[in-house]
């Protein structure tokens, strides 16, 4: 769904510069430099408004979080929650998934969080999948081994195809489930997770572990 253009879009982006990485290459294998005391680097793709983005950021102040999202009137947002925060772990950057390790080095990465990301389903778009074994592929060029992928979407097809590209691309699968709220709120929530689930639609998730690169 589009969004309609935030009003004042520019210089609200501009008020949250201190957090908007418009250099991402410059700090390929660095990132932990951007926060002293984080000990791992995760990133999130497509973080939208931000909310588990920012509550994930708060939960491990261990880890450095570096959230993507393409549509800026999404971006602003998110960046202004963040700001209200004061956190010190996150920052966001403006990208294409495809584009990751001209910004991130091999095995700089310990964690991927992919949240609900468009499902493409005619079979010709299949490539354009976050879980298509092209994007699988960027990934493991900057997961460390060992690094996970923590996936979480309401369509149901989408999760059993990646489930299949999961395995037959070098990672081990755990944490599978079609409904993981079954029992109740269980972790961090997506803006479209919190509507999904008070509609009563299950949310699939998995992490998918890195084990051959």
């Amino acid at each position: 769904m589009r969004m309609r253009k935030k009003k004042n879009l520019m210089p609200r982006l501009e008020r949250c510069a201190a957090l908007h990485i418009k250099d991402p290459e410059n700090h390929r294998g660095n990132w932990l430099n951007l926060a002293p005391g984080c000990l791992e680097l995760h990133l999130e793709l497509g973080c939208g408004k931000g909310s588990f983005t920012v509550q994930t950021a708060e939960d491990n102040p261990g880890a450095l979080l570096v959230a993507v999202e393409k549509v800026l009137n999404a971006l602003v947002t998110a960046m202004e929650r963040a700001i209200s925060t004061e956190l010190k772990n996150i920052y966001f950057l403006s990208c294409d998934a495809a584009l990751l390790p001209e910004f991130f080095a091999e095995g700089e990465v310990r964690r991927i969080y992919i949240n609900f990301c468009d499902p493409w389903p005619s079979k010709r778009h299949a490539k354009r999948r976050l879980t298509s074994p092209g994007f699988l592929a960027t990934y493991k060029s900057i997961l460390a081994k060992g690094g996970e992928i923590h996936f979480k979407t309401d369509n149901l097809p989408l999760f059993e195809y990646s489930l299949e590209q999961f395995a037959d691309n070098g990672f081990e699968l755990s944490e599978v489930t079609r409904n993981l709220h079954e029992n109740g709120i269980c972790g961090v929530m997506t803006d479209y997770e919190e509507k999904f689930h008070r509609d009563g639609i299950p949310i699939n998730r998995c992490v998918a572990k890195l084990i051959h690169k």
